[in-house]
């Protein structure tokens, strides 16, 4: 039994290789570009005997203090590994992750998991005993169109409203695949726009190196397909998708708003399930609603593409009580005035 942390590219992809399953969430070049100049991204890899479980994070810095926490890049990430068996003692594995944590002086950790790896919530589902304190969390659903079925049975998933919108949107727009810089400005342009509309906090209005190197990496492939008016000859949709494995992710859009009722994204999602399909892929993930509420209106129009669902988890836990307690007293915040986490960090968060 014994722990390393990888920190370089090639013994992360290197790892990466060796598992059954990953989404681009968990690769090494997403870590770098979601990651603040002050923060370190980790893969802290578990083996005992045959089994080996990988777990990345990002390290931050606690302002004033000697102290750090850890927290998931943005999206569905969480531990990864080989197969574990059913009976799966976890108890060395927790042992390990708390001795770890406390050396590094790290106070929480905040894991956003991945539905589609179920093994993540047997490991962490005791752990929140003894001086620590930790628990999983239920966020809400996360739509999925199963791309193994035939594209007629995917289709027949539909909402009603929604067949007849595409049907429309197939009559008035066509496909292009951003391949230019020209193309690529157009997204980034359109998603902007976006972000604005909905007064989408700043830390969602990403930089253009950010777009350059996710764009640009080998690390996972991303496809952003543009939805043009046959009228105006006017892009007026643009979204990014994100190929990893078995797995394609819905990731960023954006439409123009004096289009929207061409139904833009609602064409290019369509566009991009057929395209995913012939080329071999077996899951499309759609994400869940905003801050993974169920109730609102982006759950709704992802859930009109499909009735398959799977759970969103988030796991919290705080190594070291006292000092959470301190940091929360320090920044004057009540500890039931919200479900944040790491509560201490809220007032950044606003």
């Amino acid at each position: 039994m014994k722990i390393e942390i990888l920190t370089e590219k090639n013994e992360w992809d290197e790892f990466l290789e060796s598992v059954e399953d990953y989404g681009f969430y968990h690769t090494f070049d997403y870590h770098q570009i979601s990651k603040s100049e002050t923060d370190q991204a980790v893969l802290i890899k578990y083996t005992n005997n045959d089994i080996f479980i990988g777990l990345p994070l990002l390290i931050r810095k606690i302002e004033g203090t000697e102290y750090f926490d850890a927290i998931s890049v943005y999206g569905y990430a969480g531990p990864v590994g080989s197969k574990t068996p059913l009976n799966f003692n976890t108890s060395n594995y927790e042992k390990t992750l708390i001795d770890f944590f406390n050396e590094k002086k790290i106070v929480s950790v905040f894991d956003r998991l991945n539905p589609y790896l179920t093994f993540q919530n047997i490991l962490f589902s005791n752990l929140g005993e003894g001086s620590y304190f930790g628990e999983l969390e239920y966020l809400g659903k996360i739509v999925n169109i199963n791309l193994s079925n035939p594209l007629e049975e995917q289709r027949s998933k539909y909402q009603r409203r929604l067949k007849t919108q595409i049907n429309k949107a197939n009559r008035l727009l066509s496909l292009k695949v951003a391949e230019t810089k020209e193309d690529f400005q157009e997204f980034q342009d359109l998603y902007y726009a976006n972000m604005k509309r909905i007064k989408a906090k700043k830390r969602y209005f990403f930089s253009d190196e950010y777009f350059e190197k996710f764009i640009s990496s080998n690390d996972y492939i991303t496809e952003v397909l543009l939805a043009i008016d046959n009228e105006t000859k006017k892009t007026i949709a643009a979204c990014m998708f994100v190929k990893t494995n078995t797995m394609v992710q819905y990731h960023l859009s954006g439409s123009d708003e004096k289009f929207l009722h061409l139904n833009g994204s609602k064409f290019l999602i369509d566009q991009m399930r057929i395209k995913a399909t012939k080329e071999g892929y077996k899951n499309f993930n759609l994400g869940g609603g905003l801050g993974a509420n169920e109730n609102d209106s982006l759950f709704r129009f992802k859930s009109s593409f499909s009735d398959e669902y799977h759970p969103f988890f988030v796991w919290k836990l705080i190594v070291n009580k006292e000092e959470y307690d301190n940091l929360c007293n320090k920044n004057k915040i009540l500890k039931m005035s919200s479900s944040f986490f790491p509560l201490y960090r809220l007032a950044e968060h606003k």
